[in-house]
């Protein structure tokens, strides 16, 4: 496994966990943004990897863009492929082919509320804060909060966070879904890898087919979605493993998937 000067990986039981340690506050610099980026592409070759967490090093989750990197940026041409080296590593982020779940056990501010939200789920220390507060620098989102937080919290409660700066506190991240649960802060991992391993159970086909279907279809109809969804279900009923999820279940007994 290579070595990585911000991030520490690890793979068991299926599930790889990265943790993000740039102290002290795990600030994503372009350094920390290419070393991700080369991450994700040796995790989507390696076939064992069945869920993604990711994690902050120390109190922190992540608690922005390097902010020093972004005051020598002078023309709109710099800022513009600053902002699209982050787009374009969430962007593959939430496109994996297996789950990603964010483990927040700090602050999540700025670009690294945009990460977690690139994640397929989140789970919430109840002691982390969240927010996009770019606009009290003069600046803006520039790695997908003006998108990926409207379309999970609503267009009106993302455009008063990204227009005030304001932070929100776990519980409030929580009742307006921009994440999944809120647990005590010494169990964000625990909560995490258990959920982690419940997604790992299960048998990779549908789980990838349940992905694809979901962020493609989000993108066209309704009607085009429900064909999609359509193709997709037929397709797995010529797997094993349906015929494993099924048989398991009439005998009830628990289903041994092989990715087949």
């Amino acid at each position: 496994m290579p070595e990585y000067q911000f991030l520490k990986l690890t793979i068991e039981e299926r599930i790889a966990t990265l943790t993000v340690i740039n102290p002290p506050a795990n600030l994503l610099s372009r350094a920390v943004l290419t070393e991700i980026n080369g991450v994700l592409d040796e995790l989507v070759k390696n076939a064992q990897v069945k869920v993604l967490v990711i994690t902050g090093g120390g109190t922190f989750f992540i608690v922005g863009a390097d902010i020093k990197e972004i005051s020598e940026l002078k023309a709109a041409a710099e800022g513009t492929q600053a902002a699209t080296l982050g787009q374009m590593v969430f962007n593959k982020l939430e496109s994996l082919p297996f789950p990603v779940i964010a483990a927040i056990n700090g602050h999540c501010l700025g670009g690294g509320n945009e990460l977690a939200m690139a994640c397929t789920l989140r789970v919430a220390s109840d002691r982390a804060r969240f927010g996009q507060p770019e606009i009290n620098l003069g600046i803006m989102p520039g790695f997908g909060g003006t998108q990926r937080l409207a379309r999970l919290v609503g267009q009106s409660k993302a455009l008063e966070l990204n227009l005030t700066g304001d932070m929100l506190n776990a519980q409030s991240a929580y009742e307006i879904g921009l994440v999944n649960k809120v647990v005590p802060e010494a169990d964000v991992m625990k909560q995490a890898l258990g959920l982690a391993k419940k997604i790992a159970e299960k048998s990779t086909l549908p789980v990838e087919r349940i992905l694809r279907a979901t962020r493609e279809g989000l993108k066209v109809s309704l009607e085009e979605g429900l064909k999609l969804e359509a193709k997709l279900f037929g397709q797995l009923c010529e797997t094993q493993d349906m015929r494993e999820g099924l048989t398991a279940f009439l005998e009830k007994r628990r289903p041994k998937f092989q990715d087949k």
